[in-house]
């Protein structure tokens, strides 16, 4: 006996439903690029990918499963959603933060798309890229973080840029005519392509994995392609060089994201670093202030003041109130308002906690995003 599915696919309720969320212009912008994405164009991140047609949601989805920490160690794959295409640097990092357990990996063609598939139950893990180290941060994630109030932070995973040059194989440098990638990539190896050995074609494309998969499919003898070494694999092509980019300073920072789970990070992502890794535990907080920007020195002071140091600062449109009229004896003055995101780094909670009722005090909200541990791979 087949059950009909209790639930419908993400990209089915979006068929049905094309006006239910106000971001959805943003959402369908942002699917027709990769993670290789300049920082201009972020609320375009990540290309199209057949979502639905992935072997774990082609499967009969039976209704809802909460995840759980012991997921992935008990002869049970953990299933992992990952925002980009396949070949993508999301995909190697998703690989990589669970290197140690048994998982399912698989795509999502939009960047919400991970977020609702952790709320659905069809994944018990989320990653998502929030910045890299050249180009700044993608707002877009940190926006799904506050809309997404049950999803928080469980871990993170920073990781070096490490943009290859892919091709057929047998295809050797002096064969190249052409080397194709995503702007972002391009711009991140713009001087070692001037020096290449002979004067080649540039050509931008919308993504660099699904490029890779078109070379190929289509045994394309005279193009490479920058793009990741999960690419080459997935697609069986030959890295023809490694660390292709100008700069040995490119990281990429990722986001493990989970349902529920708010305090510290589940067992299977917790590790002991060694000599290609570093660990530190961080906190990010998310609050908007009574008196606005100007007050943004009070709440950074209740931290610093208990030694907790703080690492980052974002900040966002406050949606639920964007403007802020202030009355003064001049006349009524309009500012844009905000939502601040920190990032702090302690090794005990004991401060972190006081600092977050003492941030109360002046603030109209605060939310935690997560308390986890920050992994750090500089192989």
């Amino acid at each position: 006996m087949i059950m009909k599915p209790r639930r419908a696919s993400l990209q089915q309720r979006r068929k049905e439903a094309p006006n239910l969320s106000p971001l959805r212009k943003a959402e369908e912008i942002a699917s027709t690029f990769g993670l290789e994405m300049t920082i201009a164009d972020l609320e375009r991140l990540f290309s199209k990918e057949a979502f639905e047609d992935h072997p774990l949601h082609r499967r009969q989805l039976m209704g809802p499963s909460p995840p759980s920490p012991g997921l992935g160690s008990s002869g049970k794959p953990l299933r992992v959603a990952y925002q980009g295409f396949r070949g993508s640097y999301c995909q190697e990092a998703a690989s990589k933060a669970f290197s140690s357990i048994h998982c399912e990996a698989f795509p999502c063609t939009h960047m919400e798309d991970a977020f609702q598939a952790l709320e659905d139950g069809d994944a018990d893990r989320a990653i998502v890229p929030v910045e890299n180290s050249i180009d700044g941060t993608i707002d877009r994630n940190f926006d799904l973080l506050l809309r997404h109030q049950r999803v928080h932070i469980i871990g993170e995973l920073v990781l070096p840029v490490n943009h290859c040059l892919l091709s057929l194989h047998g295809t050797s440098r002096s064969d190249l005519r052409r080397v194709i990638s995503h702007p972002q990539a391009l711009n991140h190896c713009r001087v070692r392509l001037e020096r290449f050995d002979h004067r080649l074609q540039i050509e931008e494309v919308p993504n660099a994995a699904e490029a890779a998969k078109y070379v190929s499919e289509s045994k394309i003898t005279d193009t490479a392609v920058i793009g990741s070494r999960i690419a080459a694999k997935e697609f069986g092509l030959e890295v023809l060089e490694q660390n292709f980019q100008d700069r040995s300073e490119n990281f990429n920072r990722f986001l493990q994201l989970g349902l529920g789970v708010q305090q510290h990070q589940p067992r299977e992502t917790t590790v002991t670093g060694g000599e290609d890794e570093d660990v530190v535990s961080k906190t990010t907080v998310a609050f908007s202030l009574e008196k606005g920007a100007s007050d943004l020195f009070r709440a950074m002071s209740i931290f610093e003041r208990r030694g907790i140091s703080v690492t980052k600062v974002d900040h966002r449109p406050n949606r639920s109130n964007p403007v802020r009229v202030v009355e003064e004896k001049t006349g009524e003055h309009r500012y844009f308002d905000y939502v601040f995101i920190l990032d702090v780094e302690e090794e005990g909670s004991t401060g972190v906690h006081e600092a977050l009722k003492a941030l109360k005090d002046i603030s109209g909200f605060v939310h935690v995003l997560g308390s986890y541990t920050c992994r750090w791979r500089i192989d």
